[in-house]
This record gives C-alpha cells, structure tokens and sequence, in this order.
C-alpha cells in the first residue's frame, strides 16, 4: 500500500550513508517504503532532476558539494525482501537487503555458493550493478533474473543474457532508458548447512586480519589490473600510510583509504590521484577506480 504522500526530505547529511563518512548533503532525499514507492516516486520525479541511487554507501564518494537533485537510499528502506521461491533453490532478493545478510539467510537454508557475499559490504543492489566479487566468485555467477525499474516507473524482469557482464562492471546489451536494479533471483544447490555457516565466520576473519575494518573505509579503491594485484603496485611504490588531510592510505591494506575522522572527500580524491600517478610513473600501468564518485 502507498502513503498518502511521499515524504521527501531536503538537505540531508549523506555521510552519514557512506562507509567511508564523508561528504556534503542531499539536495532531496527519499527512502522507499516498498518498489511501489519507488516507482511512483521515480514517475513523479521531473525527467530534468537528476537521480542517484545509493546502497550501503560501501562503494561510492560523495562530493564535499553535496548531491543535486533525487537522492534514493536503499539501506533501511523497505526494499528489503529475502524470498526462498517455489523451486526451492532459487532465491529472491530485493535491492536494499544488506550483502552478508543474504549470505547469512542462504546458508541456514542450506543453500550453498552464497558464502562469499559475507565479505562484501554493501547492498545486493550495488552487488549488482558493480558484478562485485571476493574470494574468485562474483554476484552475476549466480543470478538468473533481475527486476528493474526505469525513471517512467516501469518495472521490468529482464534474464542473465541480456548484459554484457565483466570484471566490475554490468550494462545492457540493448540501449534503453535509464534503469535501476531493484531485484535478483539466484540460483543456488543444496550443500553442507554447517559448512556454510562456517565459511561465512572464517570469511570474515580474515577479512577483518587482512582489511582495515576498525576504520571508515570505501572498500578497495582500484580494480586489480589483469594479473597483479593493485594493493601489490601501491605499496610498492612507498605510499602505505600516506595521509592527506585526515585521510590516509591505509596501513593494512595498500588498497584503501580510511578516514582517520573529519576527513574531507577532496582528501580522498587527492590520495586517489596521487596513487595513480605513482604507480604510472613506476610501472606504467595504469590503475582504474572501484570505487564511484557520486
């Protein structure tokens, strides 16, 4: 059922929505009570207002500047159905529930293959849009369907085929206009129930032995360049532990950058340009971003 009206909230503090804990605010912030919300909200929204879609904040900078015009946040909202369907190994998920939350849920179902989701810290709407991966399984290895919905309002169940999936990175085949992951189906099989759920705990730890985890952080900044590691490229090049303003490269993991507190994103972003500069002027390759700028 819908709300009389759609509350719409303005000028909103979005670092309070991003892992890494910084940026401006949210010219006009909305957070859907279900898909149908969304829809009406998207259909309602002039075609001229530019819409970002914001999961766990996990994977994205916000500008110090802020964001202009509709910003959608999915964590928290009610997009958050987990459904075991009629076929019994498939599972529907909508885009604001949490990554290791479905990890979770599959494996006490003793559904199988989803361990690696627990190392991820985002939302399955994320997942899908960026194909994020850890432990060499990626999120569309397993989907069969997804459910999307345009700026018109339209919903659309579109199958596996019909994207070009790759490393980081998902689009259409077919030109269109602008949509949005609001669901997936996954295929899963049957395994060992406690085997799963024991994955998941040693997943975890060693993300938490190898990740800088007790500090705000965005994830891995760069894509692994093909046959090499770029946490490897960055700290080779000495730049561990460099900080800029009260950002810093982490010291744990060449690969991110943690906010030591207040940090600003222009900090993040100078550290950024400077790890690639660095690692182009040492091994001449050139390190492509993860991580969005909003």
């Amino acid at each position: 059922m819908l709300r009389e009206e759609l509350t719409v909230f303005h000028n909103v503090d979005l670092s309070r929505y991003t892992t890494l804990k910084t940026g401006g605010v949210g010219e006009r912030v909305f957070i859907p009570k279900n898909r149908e919300e969304l829809s009406l909200m998207l259909k309602q929204t002039s075609k001229h207002l530019p819409i970002t879609l914001l999961g766990l904040g996990s994977n994205a900078l916000v500008p110090d500047l802020g964001i202009k015009g509709l910003v959608v946040i999915l964590q928290g909202s009610g997009l958050n159905q987990l459904v075991l369907l009629d076929n019994q190994h498939s599972v529907y998920a909508e885009a604001g529930v949490a990554c290791g939350q479905f990890a979770r849920f599959a494996a006490r179902l003793g559904l199988t293959n989803m361990e690696f989701m627990a190392g991820i810290p985002g939302t399955i709407g994320g997942a899908l849009a960026m194909n994020a991966g850890c432990y060499g399984t990626e999120t569309w290895d397993l989907v069969t369907h997804v459910v999307t919905v345009n700026r018109s309002g339209q919903f659309t169940r579109r199958n596996k085929s019909e994207y070009d999936v790759t490393y980081r990175s998902v689009s259409l085949l077919k030109e269109t206009e602008k949509e949005y992951f609001v669901a997936a189906e996954f295929d899963l099989i049957y395994g060992d129930k406690k085997k799963s759920l024991s994955n998941i705990k040693q997943l975890l730890a060693k993300r938490n032995l190898s990740q800088p985890t007790n500090y705000p952080n965005c994830g891995s900044v760069f894509r692994n360049p093909k046959g090499d590691y770029s946490a490897r490229l960055i700290e080779a090049c000495g730049l561990k532990g460099t900080r800029i303003g009260n950002a810093q490269i982490s010291e744990k993991h060449a690969n991110f950058i943690v906010n030591l507190g207040g940090a600003k994103t222009q900090d993040v972003f100078a550290l950024i340009d400077l790890m690639q500069v660095e690692v182009k002027n040492k091994f001449n390759i050139t390190l492509e971003r993860e991580v969005k700028y909003l």
